[in-house]
């Protein structure tokens, strides 16, 4: 599915006045509506007033349409903080985004997507041209508002995308991994989700990264062990981000069977 099919539709929690994620929509997807040729902050004005007071509840099916875009377009905010947390944007992080973007999305997101993605670039340069640490602070409101209008498990999908994509280029920047803990406290998240996330990808076959997924001490009792998957499972179950879409489910079940290959590893080397 296309980036202009998530906003074609109701922003969801966005769209409410004043509000740190509308102002940054205003100014990255405005283009979006007119191919970039008129103020885009106007453009989306005139969108937001063409669906204020549709609410947030609209249907596909199962899937929350205005929650589902307000995920994405949250997404892609977040991931703008996070990519630039050391002041740059490298060629092989942008190659990263694009194969993040096809992977989950789909081949008519990648432009899309990083045509947004290049508009917060632009706006986190004027904003911090004028004041250091004026997107961070937009950035951890927005996490606020994120927090307010998704439920624990769609925010920690939202966390496990991230953690994603700082990894897609192969190389785990501290400075990203920092960006991604700010972002977890301000989503009202346990830090240790991201230990967890971040270990996901080895924990099929490295024990140490495995119980680091599982948050536990090699020392852990069996008791302690089973007791840890069992939350963590339930935490992660795929039908916690149905309504976000089949794509983002997806995900969720690719995260949810790597999370059982960590506890099968650990279980295995226990002879459980």
């Amino acid at each position: 599915m296309g980036i202009a099919k998530w906003i074609c539709g109701i922003l969801g929690f966005i769209i409410s006045g004043g509000s740190p994620l509308a102002a940054l929509a205003g100014y990255a997807l405005g283009s979006l509506f007119d191919g970039g040729d008129s103020d885009s902050t106007e453009n989306y004005s005139s969108y937001q007033r063409t669906t204020r007071g549709a609410g947030t509840t609209r249907q596909s099916g199962r899937v929350n349409t205005g929650q589902r875009n307000s995920f994405l377009f949250s997404l892609l905010v977040l991931a703008s903080y996070i990519i630039r947390a050391d002041g740059k944007v490298m060629h092989s992080e942008m190659e990263a985004v694009r194969r993040f973007l096809r992977v989950n999305f789909g081949d008519v997101a990648v432009s899309e997507g990083e045509q947004i993605l290049r508009r917060l670039f632009d706006e986190q340069k004027r904003m911090e041209s004028q004041r250091v640490g004026a997107y961070r602070d937009i950035v951890m409101q927005s996490c606020g508002q994120i927090a307010d209008n998704l439920s624990y498990g769609q925010r920690l999908q939202l966390l496990a995308f991230l953690a994603d994509l700082i990894r897609a280029d192969g190389v785990i920047d501290p400075q990203e991994v920092q960006a991604l803990r700010d972002v977890c406290r301000a989503l009202r998240m346990n830090d240790s989700e991201v230990d967890s996330l971040l270990n996901l990808h080895d924990s099929s076959t490295s024990l140490e990264a495995a119980y680091k997924v599982l948050g536990l001490d090699p020392s852990a009792t069996d008791d302690e062990v089973r007791k840890a998957y069992r939350a963590l499972a339930l935490k992660h179950h795929p039908d916690r981000v149905a309504t976000l879409g089949e794509d983002v489910r997806k995900a969720a079940e690719k995260k949810f069977q790597e999370i059982n290959a960590a506890k099968d590893l650990i279980y295995k080397a226990r002879g459980l």
